[in-house]
């Protein structure tokens, strides 16, 4: 099909397919790499949430919870537990704009407030880490009408005796504990058991859809400098190339019917000038032959 071109369209068809070639390369490795570029901001994101209320945690646990410790059989004071520094700390970051759709949750089987109650997905992450005592972390991603989120999580562990002072048996537990939460739920624990999961949930649709939306700009603004250059390399190609290839085509049928009065005209130094000068000295050499033939004719003749 390319040899019922001329030269002209045959370099733009060329061009044209190494655009679409380059494009879906390009296009399918730049989706990729802005993609994991998402992921691994997502993932630190994640990862920073989780470290900062770990640490909150573990200063809830050691440093107030000692303090407030003598007033919890006249009142219980939700502070100095762990689980709820770290929720209501959360729920303060969330007041930003930025963080409205970041969420965190100690979930937990069995857990004394039940807002703290795992759902069937949550469940299926604490049974997983059950499962495999030596899993220390696990992420991915969940389907919420809102949109995809992003989930990091890691084991909740009784690692320390100091816990199951309310967690053990109701008849154990602070009195004022008792009466805010009742003993149906919150007990039964035990030393190094898992029972239950820190989880950091973050948006991961828009900054998936993002990525995508940085790399389709690219690929356009790519386009439009492909596309640029094939107009300049076209018309280059027509002032340097076709037109005098059109010329020197035209002087040498001229030629060939008889017309020596004709010339072919040298408009550069560069291959299709050499061309132009050996088209003039083939000619010269016809003109040559020719007169040679004549004057031969004529002595003959004669």
């Amino acid at each position: 099909m390319l040899k019922n071109l001329n030269l002209k369209q045959q370099f733009t068809a060329l061009l044209i397919i190494i655009l679409a070639l380059g494009l879906s390369l390009s296009g399918f490795t730049l989706s990729y790499v802005l993609k994991q570029n998402a992921m691994h901001d997502i993932t630190s994101t994640a990862l920073m949430l989780m470290e900062t209320m770990t640490s909150v945690r573990e200063y809830t646990n050691t440093q107030v919870q000692p303090l407030l410790e003598n007033q919890l059989e006249t009142e219980f004071l939700p502070q100095t537990v762990p689980a709820y520094s770290a929720r209501e700390i959360f729920d303060h970051l969330r007041t930003n704009l930025k963080y409205r759709d970041f969420f965190y949750k100690e979930a937990t089987l069995n857990p004394t407030n039940l807002r703290d109650k795992a759902d069937n997905f949550e469940t299926t992450i604490i049974n997983n880490f059950q499962k495999k005592p030596d899993l220390k972390q696990s992420s991915g991603f969940r389907s919420m009408p809102s949109g995809d989120i992003f989930y990091m999580a890691r084991p909740l562990i009784i690692t320390q005796e100091s816990c199951l002072k309310c967690h053990t048996s109701p008849d154990i537990a602070p009195k004022s504990m008792i009466e805010r939460y009742g003993t149906a739920n919150g007990f039964g624990w035990h030393i190094n058991e898992i029972i239950g999961s820190q989880i950091i949930s973050i948006p991961a649709g828009k900054v998936i859809s993002k990525a995508n939306q940085s790399s389709f700009l690219i690929l356009v603004i790519v386009s439009t400098v492909f596309i640029a250059v094939i107009f300049l390399v076209n018309l280059f190609l027509n002032q340097k190339v076709v037109r005098p290839l059109k010329r020197i085509t035209r002087v040498a049928e001229e030629v060939s019917t008889g017309h020596m009065d004709v010339e072919f005209e040298q408009f550069s130094n560069d291959e299709i000038g050499q061309l132009a000068r050996a088209f003039r000295r083939m000619q010269l050499s016809l003109e040559m032959a020719m007169k040679r033939i004549k004057r031969r004719s004529e002595t003959t003749s004669n």
